[in-house]
């Protein structure tokens, strides 16, 4: 059996309070209170379902009491009493969150049957703020938000494969939250207590990443000074994330093939088998079944990494998912930033919805930071986001095309000369941008162009601009 309902019933006057608790006694735990002092303290200790409360308790004012009871963490459903002439205070009470009034003289068949309906409205309301909190889990994992219909079936595949050993690969452009995934299925994995190791492969060179990896033995090589223990050991137990998987070399590969087949590895310098327990997620922002076709990859590699495949839409595709990612982001950024929560203005979500988004969901963040930062105002409106979200042309370190060249207006070029324009001059003129606005800070001018700063060294280095853009030393 079920524990009684709770009710408190406040009043001044002794023979309301009293006749009140004899007729719901029977069906119901009944507290009384003569003055909102005494109803405060059985709202915080008590547990109340519902309150009954007089407009007018003596010198003090129900309306106050009302507005106390239904900002308590558990708030119970308030109905009113009032007289005749009050009834407008009370329609006013209700607009504040009363659940509905009686006037005096009361009827009590009529309150009793106003209670149970109050009691049963109170209930449904739980039910459904459970039901919602188990959508929103099931949608929702480990800071992987959305509810667009392309989001769903990651989600589960997440919840499906993440007890189990298989390796997983992630497929997706830059920004659209690789990493989130793989950290969710390592903390839904049954291992959480263990390690997740990340590292980022495009960051390193060949000869670091395979000590990176597998450890190096004192000696190995020039520089090695000690023994190293590699990130495979580190996450023995746990789990190894590997980023960027596609821009390993060869032999690292190589390596990386025992180390997913046999569960061993070797130490760079070392001759000694080491068994390890890892469970390996690989992610990549390109296509490795073409890799493999164009000799880059290597084939029996590419099937050990995917034996389960999650591919991240971009956010472009995802459009519905943007209203819970933005007040997502707003409340996170307020916080990081030392701001009041703001909500969007009327005016700024159609610049979301709108927007294509080549940054994906990083894209996304960062320009509802620049809002939040810029907003000096009860809002953030559409003049506190980055100006280009509005412009054709798309992100903000885009050049326009001028007049005087290919692809401008009344000088419609050929298919080969766009393809020639958008593969080399538009490149280029990115990179001069984003170097420009990162001050030739090439590691941040690789992040606005969501790049390794190996991928942009490599394409300075193919376009002639390496000496161009190198900083001058200061004279000696």
């Amino acid at each position: 059996m079920t524990d009684p309902a709770t009710i408190l019933i406040v009043d001044d006057e002794k023979h309301t309070r009293d006749g009140l608790r004899l007729a719901l006694e029977d069906d119901f735990d009944c507290y009384v209170a003569s003055n909102a002092a005494e109803a405060l303290e059985h709202l915080k200790h008590d547990g109340v379902d519902v309150m009954l409360t007089d407009l007018r308790l003596g010198a003090d004012d129900g309306m106050k009491l009302l507005e106390q009871a239904l900002g308590m963490p558990k708030a119970p459903v308030c109905i009113m009493m009032t007289a005749y002439g009050s009834v407008d205070t009370a329609v006013e009470a209700m607009r504040r969150g009363a659940y509905h009034f009686v006037t005096k003289p009361l009827n009590l068949d009529e309150v009793e049957l106003l209670v149970k309906r109050a009691l049963r409205s109170r209930t449904l309301e739980h039910e459904n703020k459970v039901l919602k909190q188990q959508v929103e889990q099931k949608y929702s994992i480990e800071g992987i938000l959305g509810k667009a219909d392309t989001l769903k079936p990651i989600l589960e595949t997440i919840q499906q494969v993440a007890p189990t050993r298989a390796t997983v690969l992630i497929e997706g452009e830059s920004g659209t939250g690789k990493e989130l995934v793989a950290r969710a299925i390592h903390n839904l994995s049954g291992r959480p207590k263990a390690k997740l190791i990340t590292v980022h492969c495009a960051a390193l060179s060949p000869q670091i990443l395979e000590s990176e990896l597998f450890g190096h033995e004192k000696g190995s090589f020039t520089g090695a000074q000690e023994r190293r223990i590699g990130r495979f050991e580190l996450a023995d137990g746990g789990t190894l994330f590997l980023d960027e998987i596609g821009e390993i070399d060869a032999a690292t590969q190589v390596k990386l093939l025992r180390a997913l087949g046999e569960q061993t590895i070797e130490r760079v310098g070392g001759s000694k088998p080491i068994k390890v327990d890892v469970r390996v997620v690989a992610a990549t922002n390109k296509d490795l079944a073409k890799m493999v076709e164009e000799g880059k990859f290597r084939e029996d590699l590419y099937w050990r990494l995917r034996v389960v495949t999650v591919h991240m839409p971009p956010l472009r595709t995802r459009k519905g998912d943007i209203p819970v990612l933005a007040e997502h982001f707003l409340r996170e950024l307020a916080v990081a930033n030392g701001k009041n929560f703001k909500p969007l203005g009327e005016d700024a979500l159609p610049v979301l919805m709108t927007y294509d988004w080549p940054g994906n969901v990083r894209e996304l963040r960062a320009a509802i930071e620049h809002g939040v930062v810029m907003s000096n105002s009860t809002r953030v409106t559409a003049k506190h986001l980055p100006s280009y979200l509005a412009q054709p042309g798309g992100l903000g370190w885009r050049v326009p095309v001028s007049p005087s060249q290919p692809g401008s207006a009344g000088t419609e070029p050929t298919t080969a000369a766009k393809a020639e324009f958008d593969v080399h001059e538009m490149e280029k003129q990115l990179i001069l941008e984003a170097l420009e606005r990162a001050g030739n800070n090439r590691s941040e001018a690789a992040e606005l162009l969501n790049m390794s700063r190996r991928t942009l060294q490599r394409k300075l280095k193919e376009m002639g601009m390496v000496r161009k853009h190198r900083k001058r030393k200061n004279p000696a």
